[in-house]
């Protein structure tokens, strides 16, 4: 137990402290409760529990969650019953900010410290914005604030609604960490959404793209920040895409100048932005034997390889698995509430959570590199199970008084206990469209939850 314990990575202790301090700080309550006048009580749910008890992002019924929760505070004693309306009332005393805070100013600077190793690409970070669309608790409130879905199905319209939302995530693809979080009305695009989010790129940095995000504007912003794009092109797009479509040839690479359509050269005037860009194009070929074309804003093919471009934008998949691991594993839209802030606070919980289990689960993943021999398969930690540990050793882990050490160690052995084998070259057969008696039983016979 003490080598583990000593092996543990010092910016992981640090970064344990330093939560457990933010939360207990009382110009950090200050900064994230609604009103001057909250939190000053003495109740059971104080901030700092609050706060942990929406980051365990529990599936199960509010009053159970609580049961749990109190019966590990007391440690076994007789507690004081809360009811799941308590709940209610204290997260409304609550902003999402909270999360975002300990997001932003404790977490990401640990990703990217000089103590720990940060992955990039030929010396840059790789960088992906994608949105998803979430649907919301039956609730008039989120109607009202998100937009309403009319359902429909073969026949049309069914007469039915329901909310729903679009999370755009902003997303570090290497280092597996998300920058920044959004959940805006789903009637709002995903693009103009990404474009609120451009401000979180460094200059340098590269960001990947799937289709819908090579236009002009769009193109021109990302270079403004400094920064580099990647973007798949659709067959109806730029005409040199079109010509490389055309010569269906893998490996080939043009630089062209795109000017503004006449319809965007107010817009880009208006925004400060170039009327034309210097672009390459460049066509690679998919294991599956479709031809695909990428537009890029790096030039220089000796630096920038034209056979690297296809592994590049695979990076890209590991945002479609955050997305997945969101909505599946953590259960994203079994929300804990009905409300606004309720709905925001669960989505960004879920963003940190997740964020903290790829930061804390790292060692244990270059521990199982190690132990691999060249004969076997490359073993990754079980995320699911990581995320179970995560969400049983979190009191023990940001509020208790145990050495950060001895925490950090026992979660260590929690990831290290299952591991999954990874086979590169295996190759599932897809199914374009599932029927929906396939998709019944999966999701209540064989979908598996985290908590």
């Amino acid at each position: 137990m003490q080598t583990l314990v000593n092996a543990f990575p010092k910016y992981l202790i640090d970064l344990v402290q330093r939560l457990r301090c933010q939360l207990r700080d009382p110009l950090f309550l200050a900064r994230h409760r609604v009103r001057p006048q909250d939190f000053t009580r003495e109740r059971q749910l104080t901030f700092p529990l609050l706060m942990l008890f929406i980051l365990q992002q529990t599936v199960k019924s509010i009053q159970r969650h609580l049961s749990e929760f109190l019966n590990e505070l007391s440690s076994g004693e007789i507690f004081e019953l809360v009811t799941a309306g308590a709940v209610t009332h204290a997260r409304a005393k609550l902003k999402d900010s909270a999360f975002i805070e300990l997001n932003r100013d404790c977490v990401l600077p640990t990703v990217y410290s000089s103590e720990r190793p940060v992955r990039h690409w030929r010396g840059h970070r790789l960088i992906g914005v994608d949105s998803s669309l979430i649907r919301l608790p039956d609730s008039e409130e989120l109607g009202r604030a998100f937009g309403w879905k009319e359902a429909a199905n073969q026949h049309g319209a069914t007469g039915t609604r329901y909310p729903q939302a679009r999370l755009s995530v902003i997303y570090d693809l290497l280092n597996g960490v998300g920058l920044d979080c959004r959940l805006e009305a789903s009637t709002l695009g995903e693009v103009e959404l990404a474009i609120g989010q451009l401000a979180h790129l460094q200059p340098g940095d590269v960001e990947i793209n799937d289709r819908g995000f090579t236009g002009f504007v769009y193109l021109a912003l990302v270079l403004n920040q400094g920064a580099h794009s990647i973007a798949r092109c659709s067959t109806g797009s730029f005409l040199c895409a079109q010509e490389l479509f055309r010569l269906n040839r893998a490996n080939q690479s043009r630089i062209v100048w795109l000017f503004a359509p006449p319809d965007q050269k107010a817009e880009c005037r208006r925004l400060g932005l170039p009327l034309k860009l210097r672009v390459r194009f460049v066509s690679v070929r998919l294991p599956t034997g479709q031809l695909e074309v990428l537009v890029t804003s790096l030039l220089d093919p000796a630096a920038y390889p034209t056979e690297e471009f296809l592994a590049v934008y695979h990076y890209r998949w590991s945002h479609e698995t955050f997305h997945l691991m969101l909505k599946g594993r953590l259960e994203l839209e079994n929300f804990s509430g009905r409300t606004t802030e309720a709905v925001r606070q669960d989505v960004q919980a879920a963003v940190l959570l997740a964020n903290l289990e790829s930061l804390l689960s790292q060692p244990a993943q270059s521990a199982l590199e190690e132990q691999c021999s060249p004969e076997s398969q490359p073993l990754k930690v079980n995320r699911s199970n990581a995320y179970h540990g995560m969400k049983l050793k979190l009191l023990e882990l940001l509020y208790s008084d145990t050495p950060a050490p001895l925490v950090l160690t026992k979660l260590m052995a929690f990831f290290q206990g299952s591991p999954v084998a990874t086979r590169p070259e295996r190759k599932a057969e897809r199914r374009r469209k599932p029927s929906f008696h396939r998709s019944y039983h999966f999701q209540r016979r064989v979908k598996k939850l985290v908590f």
